[in-house]
């Protein structure tokens, strides 16, 4: 089978042909240049306005490059005309396999960002003998192509969060769709204020943000603020993990408050060494902590009433409801509110 049969079969242009294949001997490793031709009969498209016109001349030849076949780079040749156009005036025509300026041939960047999601952008340059910035400027294609393509009507529930990148404080904004259990990105800015979650906002049409009914987050300020003027219409759920932080956070100021009340008042120490029997988990206490733990539920303290009334959060289950859907509940609940 000839190599002009195959990319036939895999890569065909309906106004072009390939010509001629060769070795290239004075590369660092093998390549193979195939030299494309446009039909006789084919008409330039202009790439200002995608409309075809009269050829003007032809440019030098340029190297596109292929996916590589058995390991061995494959690029494309070919000399562009220039068109003259009634609309845009003298440019270069516009070709199916690349874009712009960009040597790399549409579906060779595809590939590489394909390869992208299972390796390190380093990985891949190594593997394809290319460079990390062809593989940087492919993802960059792909991720254009999929923000341009997507739909977000529809969109029902949505979690907003914030991971570091670089050393230091610096985050970045995310949002995303959730849905029958997976995740797709939806939108991704620097930094973690309201200008970061805002601008989402801006990029969703009226009818899009009316249709969300459910957000996730967690207690970042600025996020708890923008949600609120954003989607008033939408149940607003707060991240456990966070909850459960906030919690500890108050039950410590509560037992260090108390601690140094007992101890003005001259009553005895009872809250000494107990911190962290009063925020573990009760699994989680060592023998001495039980102990400890046990003795001061025999006293009627703000400590430990906190203490329980976190134990009545934890008891939050996940239950059904007449719809399907989950919802949060259990023993308990009432006095949590309260």
């Amino acid at each position: 089978m000839q190599l002009k049969t195959i990319l036939n079969r895999v890569e065909s242009f309906k106004s072009f042909v390939y010509g001629k294949a060769r070795w290239v001997e004075d590369e660092l490793r093998p390549a193979i240049e195939v030299d494309l031709r446009a039909r006789k009969n084919g008409r330039a498209i202009c790439s200002g306005c995608g409309r075809p016109g009269p050829s003007y001349d032809r440019l030098p030849a340029r190297r596109f490059e292929f996916v590589p076949l058995w390991g061995i780079a494959v690029y494309f040749l070919y000399a562009m005309r220039r068109v003259a156009c009634p609309e845009c005036g003298v440019t270069v025509e516009q070709v199916p396999w690349a874009r712009g300026k960009c040597h790399l041939t549409i579906r060779y960047r595809w590939f590489l960002a394909r390869w992208a999601k299972r390796l390190s952008w380093e990985e891949v340059a190594e593997v394809f003998h290319t460079t990390w910035r062809n593989v940087y400027e492919s993802v960059k294609h792909a991720v254009f192509w999929g923000m341009l393509h997507r739909d977000l009507e529809g969109i029902e529930a949505i979690g907003v969060d914030e991971i570091q990148w670089q050393r230091g404080h610096h985050y970045l904004t995310l949002v995303y769709q959730i849905k029958d259990g997976t995740k797709r990105l939806l939108w991704v800015a620097q930094e973690r204020t309201e200008q970061s979650l805002r601008g989402f906002f801006r990029f969703l049409s009226a009818e899009a943000r009316g249709s969300i009914r459910f957000v996730c987050s967690d207690m970042w300020r600025p996020y708890l603020k923008v949600i609120a003027e954003e989607l008033k219409q939408a149940v607003h759920i707060l991240d456990r993990f966070h909850i459960m932080k906030k919690m500890n956070e108050a039950i410590d100021e509560v037992r260090r408050g108390e601690a140094a009340r007992l101890e003005r008042d001259g009553y005895e120490p009872v809250l000494k060494h107990s911190r962290w029997c009063l925020l573990k988990r009760r699994e989680n206490l060592t023998e001495e902590q039980t102990v400890k733990l046990k003795e001061l539920l025999q006293y009627n303290l703000q400590s430990v009433r906190s203490r329980l009334l976190r134990e009545d959060f934890q008891r939050f289950g996940v239950g059904r409801g007449r719809e399907g859907g989950q919802f949060r509940g259990g023993e308990g609940a009432s006095s949590v509110v309260a």
